[in-house]
């Protein structure tokens, strides 16, 4: 019975250290270029800055969707690559590069546990 609870203990902890660091999907999402899918790991609220733009904060989820849409179209943006990951507590930091035709844009995106799952809470691209 010990070694089953012991067992059970070991499986919550090791899970919780996962999806405390799994970036992966939200990695993949930008990747593709498809803003719908990044959009899928928006907390409900958003703090937002693109490229040339005054930052918004406290964006609602589909108005930044929608703006950050719009930026990927008129971009052109085909992929990112992650340049580093870090962690504070509940909230993670990532930054990268996004790439497009024939420009980089360097871009940090900020992210904290919320249930089970990482939500991005403040995207910044310059």
């Amino acid at each position: 019975m010990k070694k089953l609870f012991l067992l059970a203990v070991l499986a919550v902890v090791g899970m919780s250290f996962t999806m405390q660091t799994n970036t992966d999907g939200i990695v993949q999402a930008f990747k593709s270029g498809n803003a719908e899918q990044v959009a899928a790991y928006f907390d409900e609220y958003v703090d937002l800055k693109l490229l040339d733009k005054d930052e918004v904060k406290n964006m609602g989820r589909n108005q930044a969707s929608i703006a950050l849409k719009s930026f990927f179209s008129e971009n052109g943006v085909k992929g990112f690559e992650k340049a580093s990951e870090r962690s504070i507590g509940n909230t993670m930091y990532m930054t990268g590069k996004m790439s497009s035709n024939g420009k980089d844009f360097n871009a940090t995106i900020m992210m904290k546990q919320s249930g089970g799952k990482l939500q991005i809470i403040t995207i910044r691209i310059n």
